[in-house]
């Protein structure tokens, strides 16, 4: 019996990739080096800054460089924070739908609540969600089954009765963690991992409407 839906946000619910990209190369070009193209950079989205200045500049967390650069990432990344990021198609329909169906979904996410809360904001989804968190909410980032089961406690849904859904293996993994049925989306970043058929979800799916639909059998279980 399924009462809430809870979704990755980068690569799952909006394609955030322009921005991110976007502020990766002003960096670059701030420095006159040549711009990385932008379909180098979209793959790297789900790793986020590690995965950003790790294309860019060559360096790792361990770096001395990182903390510099990670943190004129985020200042330039916060200026453009929706400057050219917006809902993938047929996301608004899905949560349309959901509602309309009766069920409460929220965002789990690793980006951290200073970028997260004004994206939500900024689509209008915060007075949606019955939930927005981020990297640092619990102090835990996925793959940790800990901001999932946040978000389930703030939707007031126990975490068995919850479905997650994401672009990564890691939100696979923290669905699973987090004992929720779990949808993987190719329509996302998917990352340069282990293949989408190789995490283990229990559905992939290839377009937002199909979540509507392979949720019907259980929509049809929770109003009998």
């Amino acid at each position: 019996m399924v009462r809430a839906v809870l979704f990755d946000l980068d690569g799952t619910l909006v394609d955030s990739a322009p921005d991110l990209a976007g502020a990766t190369n002003e960096m670059l070009l701030a420095r006159g080096l040549p711009a990385v193209p932008f379909e180098r950079l979209r793959p790297m989205v789900g790793a986020g800054a590690r995965g950003m200045m790790g294309v860019a500049f060559g360096v790792t967390p361990q770096d001395e460089a990182f903390a510099a650069l990670r943190t004129e990432f985020f200042d330039r990344y916060e200026a453009r924070l929706l400057q050219s990021t917006y809902a993938f198609e047929g996301v608004e329909e899905m949560l349309a739908g959901l509602v309309a169906a009766g069920l409460s979904w929220g965002i789990v996410t690793n980006k951290i609540e200073r970028f997260a809360l004004p994206l939500a904001r900024g689509l209008g989804w915060d007075r949606m969600a019955s939930a927005v968190i981020g990297g640092d909410t619990t102090g835990h980032a996925k793959p940790h089954p800990a901001p999932l089961l946040e978000a389930a406690r703030r939707a007031g849904v126990d975490p068995l009765h919850c479905i997650y859904v994401g672009d990564d293996v890691r939100d696979i993994q923290a669905g699973k963690a987090a004992g929720m049925p779990t949808v993987a989306v190719r329509w996302g970043y998917l990352g340069q991992g282990e293949p989408i058929d190789a995490w283990g979800a229990d559905v992939i799916l290839d377009t937002p409407s199909e979540l509507l639909a392979w949720l019907a059998p259980m929509r049809a279980t929770r109003h009998a």
